[in-house]
């Protein structure tokens, strides 16, 4: 039977069925879209050689307190080391590798992207997003 919109009656019925979210029992509608949402990635990026260690930190310890303030979770952060890089950058034939291991919703790392591009002090960065690993049996 045909409604008014011209749609049939069942199609609107399954249609509403499709569009329900199913989530466990007892857990919030919020709960459950946060938990879905969050995925973890990996920033990793190249720090200008002639930087010392402190400011090393205080770039790496910026960039955790964004994770952080956008509702992310940063299980590690840190220096690697200084090394000689494959090819040279803006000039530069070194580097200080920094990588930050994170959990989050998709706008962190596009607002993590959007400031290391502008940054003067990361000579380049990439952040991938981790696949979830099955159990080992």
């Amino acid at each position: 039977m045909k409604s008014q919109s011209g749609v049939s009656s069942l199609f609107a019925e399954r249609l509403s069925a499709s569009q329900q979210v199913l989530r466990p029992p007892g857990m919030p509608n919020a709960q459950r879209e946060q938990i879905m949402s969050n995925r973890k990635y990996e920033a990793f990026y190249i720090v200008k050689p002639d930087l010392a260690d402190a400011e090393i930190q205080k770039i790496a310890d910026k960039f955790k307190g964004i994770v952080e303030d956008k509702g992310g979770v940063v299980e590690k952060a840190g220096k690697w080391d200084k090394r000689k890089l494959a090819y040279e950058i803006n000039g530069y034939k070194e580097g200080n590798y920094v990588l930050m291991n994170f959990e989050a919703g998709a706008a962190v790392p596009a607002e993590l992207n959007r400031l290391m591009r502008i940054s003067d002090d990361i000579i380049r960065h990439r952040i991938f997003k981790l696949e979830d690993q099955a159990p080992a049996e």
